[in-house]
């Protein structure tokens, strides 16, 4: 079995996958403190909570923006699993020509993200990730990656709302019955989603006017949008843009990326 890991800035999503198909997937908070030995021994838990041991992975996969945390995981791989992990990053195959000013600096999540919207819906695409920062990247007609755009998230937004206001409280994140508030709470909820909501429609719809007009997708071509992360199925749910959500896009891309290295890993 495969072990995938999804490192990213408020969360963890770990794996399992038998061949192709994925048997279970845990999500737990992203901790820079924890040792190998916590994550060994909650990765444990996790696996014999579904009737699984630690023996029965045989390759693992990380994609990671908290390099800390990469670190330890790959220790705990390595001494748990006694797997040396597939840190996905320069010299690991993925298919995906990246044609940006700097490929190095694109984030690994923002890559097995395209890798998988690709090999799933077919391009050209606009993938938007609603995770700590809110995402979005662009594919053309070709299959290569363009670059894209990097908004603070939801979740970091309406932080900054509670905490750098006197009176305004911390709101769950749920729809409102209309627009215009009645009160505050449903005032604060409506400006948190009709927001993002016309954050993502404004970026998505200059996105694919620019990629028509620099050539990168022929005139009268459908440039599909497919999100994924946390949040995504509440944006898409007022989107006029959004066509799919995917919550296991990563996951997704991350399973396909190892199977293309297969001969290279352990």
């Amino acid at each position: 079995m495969d072990l995938v890991i999804d490192v990213g800035n408020t969360n963890i999503v770990f794996g399992v996958y038998q061949q192709e198909q994925l048997l279970h997937a845990w999500r737990a908070a992203t901790d820079r403190n924890k040792t190998e030995d916590e994550y060994g021994m909650l990765l444990k838990w996790y696996l014999q909570d579904v009737g699984l041991t630690l023996e029965q992975i045989s390759d693992v996969i990380i994609s990671s923006v908290v390099p800390p945390v990469a670190q330890s995981l790959s220790r705990m791989c390595e001494r748990y699993l006694h797997v040396q992990p597939m840190i996905v990053g320069p010299g690991v195959k993925t298919g995906l020509n990246v044609r940006t000013e700097n490929p190095r600096e694109v984030g690994a999540d923002r890559i097995v993200n395209a890798v998988a919207a690709i090999a799933l819906y077919g391009p050209p695409l606009i993938i938007v990730d609603f995770g700590t920062a809110t995402t979005f990247c662009a594919v053309n007609a070709k299959g290569e990656y363009l670059g894209g755009v990097i908004a603070p998230g939801i979740q970091i937004s309406t932080e900054a709302l509670y905490a750098r206001t006197a009176k305004l409280p911390r709101v769950e994140l749920v729809t409102p019955e209309r627009v215009i508030g009645k009160n505050t709470v449903a005032s604060i909820q409506s400006g948190i989603l009709y927001g993002f909501v016309g954050q993502v429609d404004g970026i998505v719809r200059h996105m694919k006017q620019e990629m028509i007009r620099f050539g990168e997708v022929p005139h009268g071509t459908h440039i599909k949008v497919v999100a994924t992360g946390g949040l995504a199925d509440w944006v898409a749910s007022k989107s006029e843009t959004i066509e799919v959500v995917n919550g296991l896009l990563t996951l997704e891309g991350l399973s396909l990326i190892l199977r293309r290295n297969r001969p290279h890993s352990r």
